[in-house]
């Protein structure tokens, strides 16, 4: 790749970039407003060193065109253009990620999108997923975790009554909140889980197992909070649900979320390491 080349895809880069600017404001607003979204701060981020590490084979990848990949911008700028016309954020931040891939993919080729299609589709991280969407599984989730932590509690002989999302206790209550459903470390284990598929070696199957367990772990551990929460709320009071303590346990149980995805990879490494010995 020549000089010249870098710097046409840099000025490409600056055009996309200046064309979806009205979206960031409010973007933006909403990763501040709103923790189940923090992590979209680091996506960008994250994508880059992705496209870094394979800085050496694109300087290697010859420079072509593709129709598709004009057809797909085509059709992501037409998508973009009639969500911004009626007021459809979701759709419009879609056609976003959809536009770099096929920007990439018109202006340089079959080659280079094959080595690009993972960090450019990992922008899609840092869309917020509407609250309609997020609503239709956190209510599951959350009466789900309730129940489960509920016997657990009561497996520890400690009386208690549950109500949908409400766990009563002899001196006091504890409401299982919406926040408290698991959907925020569904998404956070999700999104390191691809991150684990790119460091991991080859293998498709091996790279599903590390997306799906990324699921029943964040649920496991999310129960194991509200269990442990609720026993505290027994001889404590619900104080324990609120404060220093609850965003503590939050970090904790996400930290052994991470734990038990990490060991996942590692396994599948293994795995992978004995089957070439």
């Amino acid at each position: 790749m020549s000089k010249n080349d870098k710097i046409k895809i840099v000025i490409l880069v600056l055009l996309w970039a200046a064309v979806f600017y009205p979206l960031y404001p409010e973007l933006v607003r909403e990763w501040l407003g709103n923790s189940d979204n923090s992590h979209a701060f680091i996506v960008p981020l994250i994508s880059m060193y992705f496209v870094w590490q394979r800085k050496n084979a694109l300087q290697l990848t010859p420079i072509t065109t593709s129709l598709w990949g004009g057809g797909l911008l085509g059709v992501s700028l037409l998508l973009y253009v009639l969500s911004s016309a009626g007021g459809l954020a979701f759709p419009a931040r879609i056609a976003m990620v959809t536009s770099l891939f096929g920007l990439v993919w018109f202006c340089l080729g079959k080659e280079f999108i094959q080595k690009l299609a993972f960090p450019i589709a990992f922008l899609l991280f840092m869309v917020p997923v509407p609250y309609s969407l997020i609503s239709l599984v956190s209510t599951p989730l959350q009466l789900m975790a309730t129940e489960v932590s509920a016997a657990l509690i009561g497996k520890c002989s400690i009386p208690v009554y549950r109500e949908g999302n409400m766990l009563y206790f002899m001196q006091t209550q504890l409401e299982v909140a919406e926040a408290c459903s698991g959907v925020r470390s569904i998404m956070a284990l999700t999104m390191i889980s691809f991150v684990f598929c790119f460091l991991s070696r080859d293998g498709w199957w091996r790279r599903a197992v590390l997306v799906i367990a990324a699921i029943p772990i964040a649920i496991v551990a999310n129960i194991f909070r509200v269990t442990g929460t609720g026993v505290l709320a027994h001889f404590y009071g619900d104080g324990v649900a609120r404060g220093f303590l609850h965003e503590f346990s939050g970090i904790a149980i996400f930290i052994f979320g991470f734990a038990q995805l990490f060991a996942v990879f590692f396994l599948v490494n293994r795995k992978i390491t004995n089957d070439i010995r």
